[in-house]
């Protein structure tokens, strides 16, 4: 389970340059739940995402995953229990080392480091059928560089890096964003049998509503550093795009109208 109580940040604090990017938000992702976070350029999703990963320390609140408090922890600490795919394929990955020695650090993630071989023989044949249900033919180039791939292959492959050792919770950051459409859609499919087959706790930051629609048990939607909406269960499958863009439309008004009157229709649409 992951528990953020009433986390607040705010960047360049006193000066000009003052942004006060999350105020007071506060969410619980049951284990095994699947949740899609939406919301418009500034409205602090990715640093809601960055906060839980470790990026950077809250000025307040509490981060609890699975019981344990780590809002102080470094963002290494962090990684033995939390696996993460970047919206850059370029990103999370060494491009000049072999796709076999990638998957191999992926499996030392958190673990203690000594002197021995960085990829034993043993676990080429493990990584050949790990890969091999991607259907890119990349089990036979795993001494490929991952530089030389493309970007859907570098995010799939990416993805089994981050879910290899069955993380706690897996944060994906607009992963397709990057991606031409059928790529991206490759990765999804993906992305939903990794997460179903080990049943992990994910918390998905898209800016595709349709992604939102179709994946995941729950939605959040967020504006101006808060949760403004937060669908499950029914309500959840009930939406759809159109009602998606609706609530955006809303939230744009009453940025641009008088405080009282925003209140007054908060009560009606909230």
């Amino acid at each position: 389970m992951l528990k953020i109580n009433n986390i607040t940040k705010t960047f360049n604090p006193g000066t000009v340059n003052e942004v006060r990017a999350l105020q007071g938000v506060s969410v619980e992702i049951e284990e095994g739940g699947f949740v899609c976070v939406l919301g418009t350029n500034g409205s602090g999703k990715s640093t809601a995402l960055n906060a839980v990963a470790g990026a950077f320390i809250v000025d307040e609140g509490t981060i609890k995953l699975d019981g344990v408090d780590i809002t102080r922890w470094s963002e290494h600490k962090r990684a033995k229990y939390i696996g993460r795919v970047f919206q850059n394929p370029f990103s999370g990955t060494a491009p000049n080392m072999s796709i076999q020695e990638n998957l191999a650090l992926a499996m030392k993630r958190g673990k203690t480091r000594g002197i021995g071989w960085g990829l034993p023989k043993s676990l080429v044949g493990d990584f050949k059928r790990l890969v091999k249900p991607l259907n890119m033919g990349l089990e036979e180039r795993l001494e490929s560089p991952m530089g030389k791939l493309s970007g859907g292959q570098r995010q799939a492959l990416t993805l089994l890096m981050s879910t290899i050792l069955k993380p706690k919770l897996l944060l994906l950051d607009e992963h397709t964003a990057a991606l031409d459409p059928k790529t991206a859609s490759k990765v999804i499919d993906l992305t939903q049998q990794v997460i179903a087959k080990d049943r992990l706790t994910t918390l998905m930051v898209t800016h595709s509503m349709q992604q939102a629609v179709n994946l995941g048990d729950r939605i959040i939607m967020m504006h101006l550093g808060k949760i403004a909406y937060d669908f499950r269960g029914e309500d959840k499958k009930r939406l759809k795009v159109k009602d998606l863009l609706t609530l955006f439309d809303e939230l744009r008004r009453k940025d641009n109208i008088d405080p009282s009157v925003a209140a007054l229709l908060e009560e009606y649409y909230i």
